[in-house]
């Protein structure tokens, strides 16, 4: 059995979370046995003790940060670890670091970003990618933005995000009506970001506002999360008397209940790699009209047919294209139904794990240099 010490620095309750959480969930006890290490605590680390995972905290205040180095190499050697599976440049650095007490260890990165690194970074990689057992980009246009941050492009392979259909494919009787007091015929629009300069919540409350001028329809826009720029997207939504429109619902446990009520989901981001939250409403059969950004174009395009693209800030684009999905009944249910299909055939959960393990295996057959 492979021992696999999964290495993030805040263990928080986002995309990442899920995607790691996942793997653990359908790994550990089976083909590997899981670790956790983590710097910052948060809602994941609750959840991988519930699942029986060993926690261990380890200060990571920087890529280069030696008494972190020196920790994580001696608790890798204590466990016996085969595998640091890392998911962000900072941790990452680190793991690789360590591998200069203690080979052993293999080092694998899944890359959640598409953002252009620094030379100062590029260079670094260049030097480190030698000591990196194998890289996972979660989107095609992840894999070719590593390359061009110099990593190398023979160790990365493109394994999608995945959710389980068994799961989010259950029927759910919604509260979400009842809760906030909607009719029967309010069409009702969902997105799930956190309040975060890169999910484009300015971008969307004006495509609202532009939605407003337009549609003969009622609907309202649920804003299930919480973050650093909630209130200034509260003050925005009052400025523009929006008030009717967006319900601000808070962060939500509940997920599957938001799915089932909502008949839209709306992703507005300017930088995604590939969205859990996308996959997942798919999964529970909700069309999604996103951002022509990072790894949408992975999951919505003309063989999914799962959903629309339109143009990030294109505020009366975002809102011509939910009003044409809001009143085309026959439309909704033909993405509703290629949302089911995408699911199952190109973003199931059992797929990215085996390919996920493959990669372990893979790279435990590769010797490298120190």
């Amino acid at each position: 059995m492979i021992k696999v010490l999964y290495l993030l620095n805040h263990a928080g309750k986002a995309g990442t979370e899920r995607y790691l959480q996942s793997l653990v969930e359908k790994l550990d006890g089976n083909k590997i046995k899981a670790y956790f290490a983590y710097n910052e605590k948060g809602l994941l680390v609750d959840n991988l003790k519930n699942l029986g995972v060993e926690t261990y905290r380890i200060g990571m205040r920087h890529p280069f940060d030696i008494p972190a180095i020196m920790k994580l190499s001696a608790l890798c050697k204590k466990l016996d670890i085969d595998i640091i599976h890392t998911q962000y440049l900072r941790e990452n650095y680190i793991a690789l670091l360590s591998r200069i007490f203690n080979p052993k260890a293999r080092v694998i990165w899944t890359n959640h970003f598409i953002l252009p690194n620094n030379m100062v970074l590029r260079v670094c990689n260049r030097i480190l990618t030698k000591l990196q057992s194998g890289i996972i980009a979660v989107c095609n246009k992840g894999k070719d933005m590593m390359i061009k941050n110099g990593n190398d492009g023979r160790k990365i392979k493109v394994i999608f995000n995945g959710v389980d259909p068994s799961f989010w494919g259950v029927p759910v009787e919604s509260s979400i009506r009842s809760e906030f007091n909607l009719s029967r015929d309010t069409f009702i629009l969902l997105c799930g970001s956190r309040f975060a300069y890169d999910k484009g919540h300015e971008f969307l409350i004006n495509s609202i506002n532009e939605l407003k001028k337009i549609a003969k329809r009622k609907f309202v826009l649920i804003l299930a999360n919480d973050g650093p720029l909630l209130e200034d997207r509260k003050q925005q939504v009052k400025d523009l008397k929006l008030e009717n429109e967006i319900i601000f619902a808070g962060f939500r446990k509940d997920v599957k209940n938001l799915y089932a009520g909502a008949d839209l989901y709306v992703n507005s981001s300017w930088h995604e790699a590939l969205s859990m939250a996308i996959i997942e409403v798919l999964a529970a059969g909700v069309p999604v009209i996103a951002t022509d950004m990072g790894g949408n174009a992975d999951i919505i395009n003309d063989k999914t047919n799962c959903g629309i693209l339109v143009e990030y800030n294109d505020a009366k684009g975002m809102a011509e294209a939910i009003n044409k999905v809001m009143e085309d009944d026959a439309l909704r249910e033909e993405l509703k139904k290629n949302a089911l299909n995408a699911v199952k055939n190109v973003f199931n959960l059992e797929k990215t794990v085996s390919e996920t393990y493959n990669v372990y295996k893979a790279c435990l057959e590769t010797e490298l240099s120190v």
